[in-house]
Order: C-alpha cells, then sequence, then structure tokens
C-alpha cells in the first residue's frame, strides 16, 4: 500500500500522465469525486447537497499555473464560482489553490487575484478559504493569509496540516488573527525532515491540533473521514460544553457520503468539499492515494464503459 500511494502521489504531478488522462475524461473514474466540469454542473450538485441539509466549499479545481493569462482566467472563475453561489443563495463558500493563481509566477500576482476574489466575497458577504499546498508553498500561503486577514477580516480563512512539524507553531503565531482553520492530516508526500512520516505521530497531533484551537475559542472546521477521530470530536465537545455554532465536521465530496448524512442527522453542521473542472487529474491522484483500494473502483468503471 506504501508504494502503491507514492507511487500515485508521484504520478499526480506527471504532466505526461496528466495529458493521457485527459482524454478519457471524468469516466476514468474521477466522476466519484469531482461534481462536473463546469461551474453549472457542479452548482447541481452544491443545490442538491444544500437539499439533504449540507452545506458545501465550492472548488475550481487547477494548480500550477504557468502563465499569467491562466492565472487571471482562473481567479475569473472563482469570482463567477461567488456570483453563482449568492445568486442561488446557496449554502456555500469557495477555497482556492495560490498555486492556480499565479503564486509560482510572483508573490505579487498571486496577491493582487487574491485581493480580487477575497473583495468579492465580502461585498457578497461571503468567505474564502486558502488551501494549503506542499510544503515548499506553505509559508508563502500563510503570509498571504496574514495580509489578506488584516485587509478583509473574517472573509478568509487558511488550512493547517497535522502532518507537519511546524504546524503547532504557526497555529501560535496565527492566534491573534483569531483564525478560522481547516484542520486536515495533509495529502502530499514530504521528507521526514519536515513531517510525521508515521499515522499514528500525525493522528495524534491532529487531535492536538483540533483541542487547541477549541480551546482558543476559535473556529474549527474538521475536515476527517476517520472514524476514531469523529468520535474523539463528539465526545470532547460534549464533555467541554462546546457550542455547535464553533466548530463543523468537513468531508469530501463522493467520500463516505453515509456518514455524512448521519452526521447531519445528529445536529452537526456538515460541509462537503466539491471540486469541479476540467483540471481534476492532480486532485483525482491524491484521492487514489489515500485510500489506495480505490483504485479497484476505477478499473472496474473503465471496464465497465
Amino acid at each position: 500500500m506504501a508504494v502503491m500511494r507514492d507511487m500515485l502521489l508521484y504520478l499526480s504531478k506527471n504532466r505526461l500522465a496528466n495529458r493521457m488522462a485527459q482524454r478519457f475524461g471524468l469516466r476514468l473514474g474521477a466522476e466519484r469525486f469531482v461534481a462536473g466540469e463546469t461551474l453549472a454542473a457542479a452548482m447541481k450538485k452544491v443545490a442538491a447537497l444544500n437539499e439533504s441539509g449540507l452545506v458545501v466549499t465550492l472548488d475550481h479545481l487547477g494548480e500550477f499555473t504557468r502563465s499569467e493569462q491562466e492565472a487571471k482566467e482562473s481567479a475569473e472563475e472563482v469570482v463567477k464560482g461567488l456570483q453563482a453561489i449568492a445568486s442561488a443563495g446557496a449554502a456555500a463558500n469557495v477555497s482556492v489553490k495560490l498555486t492556480q493563481l499565479g503564486l509560482d509566477i510572483s508573490y505579487p500576482l498571486c496577491l493582487s487575484h487574491m485581493r480580487m476574489i477575497v473583495s468579492e466575497a465580502k461585498r457578497l458577504d461571503s468567505f474564502v478559504r486558502i488551501d494549503m499546498e506542499d510544503y515548499a508553498r506553505n509559508e508563502p500561503s500563510i503570509q498571504m493569509y496574514e495580509q489578506l486577514r488584516a485587509e478583509f477580516g473574517h472573509h478568509i480563512g487558511i488550512v493547517l496540516q497535522a502532518y507537519l512539524f511546524k504546524t503547532e507553531a504557526d497555529m501560535e503565531r496565527l492566534s491573534i488573527l483569531k483564525p478560522n482553520y481547516r484542520l486536515v492530516k495533509g495529502a502530499y508526500k514530504e521528507p521526514p525532515e519536515v513531517a510525521f512520516p508515521d499515522k499514528a505521530d500525525v493522528d495524534h497531533n491532529f487531535i492536538h491540533l483540533i483541542k487547541k484551537q477549541l480551546e482558543n475559542g476559535h473556529y474549527a472546521a474538521v475536515a476527517t473521514h476517520d472514524d476514531a477521530i469523529i468520535e474523539w470530536v463528539k465526545g470532547y465537545v460534549k464533555e467541554q460544553a462546546i457550542p455547535m455554532t464553533r466548530f463543523e465536521f468537513q468531508m469530501l465530496y463522493g467520500i463516505r457520503t453515509a456518514l455524512q448524512q448521519q452526521l447531519v442527522e445528529e445536529g452537526y453542521k456538515v460541509r462537503v468539499y466539491v471540486p469541479y473542472g476540467t483540471d481534476w487529474y492532480g486532485y483525482f491522484m491524491r484521492r487514489l492515494a489515500e485510500r489506495p483500494e480505490n483504485v479497484s473502483f476505477v478499473l472496474k468503471s473503465m471496464f465497465k464503459r
């Protein structure tokens, strides 16, 4: 399993494999995890999820853009997403990857695109979350969050990853901003110099960070499909009399849908991360790497066509 996971993570960044996958389109199996290739298709899924009592984070897929024009077009698509959410009155917000908006081209370019996006979110009284990418982009992402938080207040949030050694220090650094975090384990392949190599250590740190965020009185979006961690959160908030308005569970579109609905029926707020777009390959491969048994599902779906 470890070898397969490493291979899938390697392939997630391979441009040739990406081009080959595009020939198949979502029918390769990605349609299980991706809500469609267009904003209109994704908004239909958002409406259906809202009807089931779930709220949504809408994500236009893409990363590592190589031109200023691509980055500009990606930023404009996010703005369209915010406007579509507002027009539909949907219970949803958006998340963004900074490399899609030009971070690898230049920090100022990406910052200008983020200012455009978060300015629109503020106008619409909505919210934008910065997705955290690999370790090389971690510190620039945090710096950008600090700048945007100072300018736009509670309309911007960020993701912190439990598998990185530095995350607790980052949490302390940002605490003065009363941040809204999405807390995750982490889905990238990182060296042991910067990240916990053992799952047990990642799980332990994940719980530690959730507890710390709740103790600090800041909003915690707990992003996990792990039964043990979900049960721990449920027990901890009950024990500490933490109100439901201080946290939410977050899960991925197409994964553990029965559990999502069960939590809603129990009275918890559950937000589903709904990705869409034509640049779905990297996201799809990371989902397979998280659960390599999903590869069998993909193979079956291909042979059924």
